[in-house]
């Protein structure tokens, strides 16, 4: 694989992104520097920090980088419960969004597993 942005993975979290910012995009105004922005920067990181471990060139390093994707896709899902107990995105939104994180989730540690083998 010549890039990142041939990953499956890389991709998926592209389109998570593009999922949270358009559903954010639909929050109060009360929440532009808050819950909205946190949740714009949980889900941007992902893909950031999964090209930022590829660029490396370290393998070392790319899983650190793996790993501190995953934990943003944790924080975003603690994030998006926030947003449903708040009202300001309905059960199936969330849904949604959670089913698209565990699945980034999954990739995640396969690549991880794979990278880290003996």
């Amino acid at each position: 694989m010549r890039s990142y942005r041939q990953m499956d993975v890389w991709n998926s979290a592209m389109d998570l992104v593009l999922q949270i910012y358009q559903v954010t995009s639909t929050f109060p105004p009360t929440e532009t520097y808050g819950l909205q922005a946190q949740m714009r920067r949980s889900a941007l990181s992902v893909p950031s920090n999964i090209a930022e471990g590829w660029g490396s060139g370290a393998q070392r390093r790319y899983v650190q980088m793996l790993k501190v994707a995953r934990g943003s896709l944790m924080e975003l899902e603690t994030q998006c419960i926030l947003a449903h107990r708040l009202g300001y995105i309905c059960q199936e939104v969330m849904e949604n969004i959670l089913k698209m994180t565990h699945r980034i989730t999954c990739m995640l540690n396969r690549l991880i597993k794979v990278l880290t083998r003996p």
